[in-house]
């Protein structure tokens, strides 16, 4: 079988055309696309789907954790997403990766809800358990086996009439 081509960037195709793509490219390259598509949709200050940001979620937790774990998530922008990550991996399908981020959620010393304030409140303080906790999310992060680029890439596909790209 041949290799799949990688998909290098957004250039301007619809989400249909985007959809077009399985099974030619990746499907990390191609959930990587429309992230691009959706993020220049919201540069351009256009309103965006609840769908359109449960892609925006997903995608910064997996570049930040993977990048440099959950401490990386909750210390840049992608902290914007805390609120929401939780539901939004829950409605692409991926209870166990919920769960673990609903656990990197709790290491942190909140008093309320999880806003980019209070998480820089929280990271702000130096901390031995919250360290550790994060540390073990990150190692359970990296043992699960959800496929979440997959299933995020079914969420786009069931979901395409609300992903308005271009």
């Amino acid at each position: 079988m041949a290799e799949l081509e990688f998909l290098s960037k957004y250039s301007g195709e619809s989400t249909t055309q985007l959809l077009a793509y399985e099974g030619r490219c990746r499907v990390d390259s191609i959930v990587l696309a429309f992230e691009q598509a959706i993020e220049a949709k919201a540069a351009a200050d256009r309103t965006l789907s609840s769908e359109e940001e449960v892609v925006l979620a997903i995608e910064a937790l997996e570049r930040e954790v993977n990048n440099g774990g959950y401490d990386q998530f909750f210390r840049n922008s992608s902290k914007a997403f805390a609120p929401n990550i939780v539901g939004a991996l829950d409605r692409i399908g991926c209870p166990a990766c919920a769960r673990i981020t609903a656990a990197a959620l709790a290491a942190l010393p909140l008093a309320g809800p999880p806003t980019e304030a209070a998480i820089d409140r929280a990271m702000a303080e130096d901390s031995a358990s919250r360290s550790d906790a994060l540390s073990a999310c990150d190692a359970d992060y990296f043992r699960n086996t959800e496929d979440i680029a997959g299933r995020l890439f079914a969420f786009l596909k069931a979901n395409h009439q609300s992903i308005q790209l271009g």
